[in-house]
C-alpha cells in the first residue's frame, strides 16, 4: 500500500484503538506498517513541543515529514493525530499528496470522549490544569476536505472497524 493512513479526532475518539487494529490488519497482509501516535511521538521528536497553535503545527508537519520518508522506503505509516486545526490537514496534504493521503476521521461527540478518557484528561482542562486542550479551552475545527468518516459514538470497536474496512475497500 502507497498511502499514509492519517486517523484523527478528538481525544477519546478511538483513533489509537482503530489504528492498532488497521496495522495488525494490514501485517496480516504482509504490508509492513509503524504507527504513528501522536502521544509517542510527543515524547520524542516532539518532546520539545507544546500545545500552542504554533507547537501544534510543528508537531503536525513533523510528524507528516516522517511520513514521507515511510513511503520511499515502502512502509505504510499510520497515524493517530488529534489534528484540529483544518490547516493542519492542508498541510498533511501539501507535505504527502493527495493520492498518497487516506484521511479518516474518527468522530465522537466530546461528552462521548470524556466518559471514556481513562486519563482523565478532559477533566483536568475543565480545571484550568491542562491549557489549549482540544474541545474544552481550544477548538477543533471542521475539517472540510475529502476524508472518510467513522463515528464511534454508537458502535463498539469491532463494529466501528468492520464500518472502516468497508468504506475503504476500494482503496485498501
Amino acid at each position: 500500500m502507497d498511502k499514509v493512513i492519517w486517523f484523527f479526532g478528538p481525544s477519546g475518539a478511538g483513533k489509537t484503538t482503530l489504528a492498532n487494529k488497521f496495522s495488525a490488519h494490514c501485517q496480516g497482509k504482509n504490508i509492513k506498517t509503524v504507527i504513528l501516535d501522536g502521544d509517542i511521538v510527543r515524547q520524542g521528536i516532539c518532546k520539545n513541543l507544546g500545545f500552542t497553535k504554533e507547537d501544534r503545527n510543528e508537531n503536525i508537519r513533523r510528524i507528516a515529514e516522517v511520513c514521507k520518508l515511510m513511503l520511499q522506503v515502502k512502509i505504510t505509516p499510520i497515524v493517530a493525530a488529534i489534528t484540529p486545526y483544518k490547516s493542519h490537514i492542508e498541510l498533511v496534504t501539501e507535505i504527502i499528496g493527495q493520492d498518497r493521503l487516506l484521511l479518516i476521521y474518527v468522530n465522537s461527540p466530546i461528552e462521548v470522549c470524556e466518559k471514556r478518557d481513562p486519563k482523565q484528561l478532559y477533566q483536568l482542562a475543565r480545571k484550568g490544569i491542562i491549557k489549549n486542550f482540544t474541545g474544552i479551552s481550544d477548538v477543533y475545527e471542521n475539517t472540510g476536505g475529502e476524508y472518510v468518516e467513522i463515528n464511534t459514538a454508537d458502535l463498539n470497536v469491532n463494529e466501528s472497524f468492520n464500518d472502516l474496512l468497508k468504506k475503504i475497500e476500494s482503496v485498501f
